[in-house]
């Protein structure tokens, strides 16, 4: 598997893994995380423009996109009902999407290598509905913190290794 910088003639295939992520959530029991059209085309093109979107791909093949940047993120700035493990910079992670011919291929644990092959602390949140994604999260070594609040105010459990 190749992890490389998103580009914007990705988008349509982005946007598809994004709708077979959506349903994958749904049928998993978590149908209110993404909704009916999160992310929106808007942040994924600013996504793009910033150089924080990345691609999953084998043989060409979109297998799985994800958000990683390293720096501080707004909505962890304050945590409930636990704490951070440290106060050092970090590198979030957000809206891993994996297409469905590319479930069980190891794809999130590609993600999560590739991340802390560039920070050696990461953050990541979840919807609590979220099963799958709390037992990728398990597997590859990242730990339950606490609560966090995302712009709208939702609550989003947090999740954070390091070395």
């Amino acid at each position: 598997m190749e992890i490389k910088k998103a580009e914007a003639s990705d988008l349509c295939e982005i946007e598809k893994i994004y709708s077979d992520a959506r349903a994958f959530m749904k049928e998993s029991g978590n149908p209110d995380q993404w909704g009916k059209a999160y992310p929106p085309r808007e942040m994924l093109i600013n996504d793009v423009k910033e150089g924080n979107l990345y691609t999953v791909c084998e043989k060409n093949e979109i297998l799985a996109v994800f958000f990683f940047k390293i720096g501080e993120d707004p909505t962890y700035v304050k945590i409930y009902d636990g704490a951070w493990k440290n106060d050092l910079e970090y590198g979030v992670i957000h809206r891993i999407a994996v297409s469905e011919n590319a479930h069980g291929k190891g794809v999130s644990k590609a993600c999560f290598e590739f991340a802390f092959s560039k920070c050696k602390n990461l953050k990541i949140d979840t919807h609590r509905d979220n099963i799958p994604m709390q037992r990728a999260l398990s597997k590859n070594g990242f730990e339950y913190c606490g609560v966090i609040r995302i712009d709208s105010g939702e609550e989003r459990i947090a999740f954070q290794k390091c070395k």
